[in-house]
C-alpha cells in the first residue's frame, strides 16, 4: 500500500526523481516522459469524467476503471525489470486488462453506424474532452514504445497493448457520448479550399 505523509522532499531539486525501484533518472529521460506522460493522459479522462458522470454512468464506469489501470501502468513503467531482487512483486499490467478494455470497445461499438468520414474532435463537451484524453494517451503509447526499443531498456509488451486499446476506446466513447455518433462532427476534406 502506498503511504505519502510528506509531499516534498527536495530530492528532485537536483532535476532527477526516483523509480519506484530504485535508483534515480533525469526528469526528462524517456522512462520518465512515458509515465508522466500517462499521469496525464489520466487527468485528461479525469476532466472528461466531469461530463460523464450523470449523463453516461455507464462510460463513467469504465472510465474510473481505466483511470485506476493507467496507474497501475504508470507503476509497470516506473518499475524497470532488474536482476536485483526488489523485495516485492512489482506491480504489471497484464493481459486481462487489455481484454477488459476490448470488451467496453465491443460493449459501446455496437451503438454506432460505420463512419463515412474522419471525426473531428467536438459535438459535446463530453466528447471534446475524450477526444483530447485520446490524444494524450497517443502520445504515451509512442512514448513508451520508442522507449522499449532504446538499447538497455524494457517495456511490458502488455503496456504498449493497453495503451493502444484505451486509446481505442476512448474514440468509441467519444461517438457513443456524441448521440451515438449521430452528433460527431465529420472531416470534410478540402471543404475549405
Amino acid at each position: 500500500m502506498v503511504k505519502l505523509n510528506k509531499i516534498y522532499t527536495r530530492t528532485g531539486d537536483d532535476g532527477t526523481t526516483g523509480l519506484a525501484a530504485g535508483g534515480r533518472r533525469l526528469k526528462y529521460d524517456r522512462r520518465v516522459e512515458a509515465y508522466g506522460t500517462v499521469d496525464e493522459a489520466n487527468s485528461t479522462i479525469g476532466m472528461a469524467r466531469l461530463h460523464t458522470a450523470e449523463q453516461h454512468p455507464e462510460i463513467d464506469a469504465m472510465l474510473f476503471r481505466m483511470q485506476n489501470d493507467l496507474f497501475d501502468l504508470g507503476a509497470d513503467l516506473a518499475t524497470p525489470e532488474t536482476d536485483k531482487p526488489l523485495g516485492y512483486e512489482p506491480l504489471r499490467i497484464v493481459a486481462a486488462q487489455v481484454v477488459r478494455v476490448e470488451g467496453d470497445i465491443d460493449t459501446l461499438n455496437v451503438r454506432l453506424q460505420p463512419l463515412r468520414s474522419f471525426v473531428l474532435p467536438g459535438g459535446s463537451p463530453a466528447s471534446a474532452h475524450l477526444h483530447l484524453a485520446r490524444t494524450v494517451v497517443r502520445r504515451a503509447e509512442r512514448i513508451a514504445v520508442e522507449l522499449a526499443r532504446m538499447p538497455g531498456e524494457s517495456v511490458n509488451p502488455e503496456v504498449v497493448r493497453y495503451l493502444n486499446r484505451a486509446s481505442d476506446f476512448l474514440f468509441v466513447a467519444a461517438r457513443v457520448v456524441n448521440d451515438n455518433g449521430a452528433s460527431d462532427v465529420l472531416w470534410v476534406p478540402g471543404q475549405n479550399r
